[in-house]
């Protein structure tokens, strides 16, 4: 009888130590994984915080090419554009200035408008009128 309450008892003494033993590994486990991934969670902090630095001079960037002394440097220095000259300009319509009578109105002088636009001569007419001296 001895012998069985000595065994019963080297049995949960074993399975005791055992179990708690197991209990602080899992804690041990556990809490190196919760390090791990507050490590995890500020190199993101940090990541997003880049980010949204790099976006905020992107944005700066945007807006700085959409202004109006940009896009005419791009146009002038490196696409080698410039203003044209006067007689480069061909008018598409009667001048906001002209008489509202028929005298800058070419549907009530008789003559053709280019298809679509409803008002003004057309593309050939505006050459022949310059040709003419």
């Amino acid at each position: 009888m001895v012998a069985m309450r000595t065994r019963s008892f080297l049995t949960l003494w074993t399975l005791a130590v055992v179990a708690a033993t197991s209990a602080f590994t899992f804690s041990l486990a556990l809490r190196v994984r919760s390090i791990e991934l507050g490590y995890e969670l500020g190199q993101s902090h940090g990541r997003v915080a880049r980010l949204r630095e790099v976006k905020r001079v992107l944005e700066l960037e945007l807006a700085s090419y959409r202004t109006p002394e940009r896009i005419d440097f791009v146009a002038r220095a490196l696409l080698g554009m410039s203003e044209p000259s006067p007689d480069r300009i061909l008018s598409a319509g009667p001048s906001p200035d002209a008489d509202d009578g028929a005298e800058g109105d070419p549907i009530a002088k008789g003559g053709e408008t280019d298809p679509g636009l409803g008002e003004g001569p057309t593309a050939a007419q505006r050459l022949e009128a310059k040709a003419k001296p």
